[in-house]
């Protein structure tokens, strides 16, 4: 990702900025596109993951949809090109304002998460005198076994309908003249780099599939979510296995006649796509710590803040070994402004370039303006 010339061309630059290495992007595109392909897949992009204009133009040229969970995610989707026949609006606080505009939109589907909103969408489609697809959001109770920030599939979770209410869901769909019923839908979480974990979401789809069948509901679109994690120890040439996910529900989930599979993928895309550089502004040794002061702080990357994220951290100025542990930190006025305690680096000194590796998921996309920080830029390999 770093060649000599770039990280020459970096010291012109005002830091920090995110950088883009567009050729990981394309990669990381064409081989989940053709791993997918090969079972007649559909994917959704998770826009939430990352909405940078030039990712969005470059994962929209490869014909994937667009999963959105705002309304301006929506609006960005279609302004960015994306088909709006393979736009969904997922999303457990879809306000009234967002639903009109996605119906205005004509979008695909919407996940539905409640039996309340089933009766919100119907009222306000019906307004319209449209009729809205939706899909079934179900918790599946299934875990994870990822970060309990970043798990959405359990009974405790906000998201979803639970099994137990299924017979509303049946008796609010009977109901709703507005409605046109497509699938069902799941997401159990981010960050999951167990496949075993697939096998045992695809068990509960078939068992659902089964519930509306029998009631009914006529299952055209398995929607399956998304949450595959990548090598946040190896950003480098490791993409996502593609393969060996998309065989898992190849293998394991029953797909009748007629059926679409869909997949809604976020960070696998774009994550080792991105890097965030920063510039040390501070080094302090102390007795027992030495710190590197970064003008990059949790204003610019909140995972390893807000999630205890992991990610790799390298000096681009400097090529000797590594020799010292250092606290890795940002000048934000926080005592959890901090990226990585006892990182192992050359030793390092004000000015020395560094890079926090596969930061193109949620990174970007969670900058906040906090101490009123300057709006963090984005540099692009092309």
């Amino acid at each position: 990702m770093f060649s000599k010339t770039n990280i020459n061309k970096f010291q012109e630059l005002d830091t920090p900025f995110y950088y883009y290495d567009m050729e990981v992007l394309r990669a990381t595109l064409d081989a989940c596109r053709d791993a997918s392909a090969k079972h007649g897949f559909h994917v959704h992009y998770a826009m939430k993951a990352n909405f940078n204009p030039k990712v969005l133009d470059m994962i929209q040229s490869f014909g994937f949809g667009a999963d959105c969970v705002s309304g301006n995610e929506v609006k960005a989707a279609i302004e960015h090109g994306f088909d709006k026949g393979k736009v969904v609006f997922a999303g457990v606080g879809k306000s009234d304002r967002e639903i009109n505009f996605a119906l205005d939109a004509d979008i695909f589907c919407f996940n539905v998460e409640s039996v309340q909103e089933l009766n919100i969408i119907d009222g306000l489609a019906a307004a319209k005198g449209k009729k809205a697809n939706v899909a079934i959001r179900i918790n599946p109770n299934v875990d994870a076994h990822t970060h309990h920030f970043i798990t959405t599939g359990l009974d405790e979770n906000k998201f979803g309908i639970n099994i137990w209410q299924l017979p509303d869901v049946a008796t609010a769909l009977r109901q709703c003249n507005n409605l046109q019923f497509l699938g069902i839908h799941f997401h159990i979480g981010s960050q999951i780099t167990d496949l075993e974990v697939y096998k045992s979401l695809c068990t509960r789809i078939n068992e659902m599939q089964d519930w509306f069948e029998d009631h009914g509901f006529p299952v055209k679109v398995l929607n399956t979510g998304g949450g595959l994690g990548v090598d946040y120890h190896n950003p480098d040439g490791n993409i996502a296995d593609f393969e060996g996910y998309f065989q898992v529900f190849k293998s394991f989930l029953n797909v009748k006649p007629g059926q679409e599979v869909h997949f809604e993928l976020g960070r696998a895309l774009v994550a080792q796509s991105a890097s965030l550089v920063s510039r040390v502004l501070y080094v302090k040794n102390g007795q027992k710590k030495n710190f590197l002061i970064l003008d990059a702080g949790m204003t610019e990357l909140i995972r390893p803040m807000l999630y205890q994220a992991y990610h790799q951290i390298e000096n681009l100025s400097q090529t000797s070994e590594a020799d010292t542990k250092y606290d890795v930190v940002g000048p934000i006025c926080e005592s959890t402004d901090c990226f990585q305690k006892d990182v192992d680096l050359p030793q390092s000194f004000r000015g020395d370039l560094i890079a926090v590796r596969t930061a193109g998921a949620y990174g970007e996309v969670m900058v906040s303006g906090y101490n009123l920080r300057d709006r963090v830029g984005s540099v692009y390999s092309e």
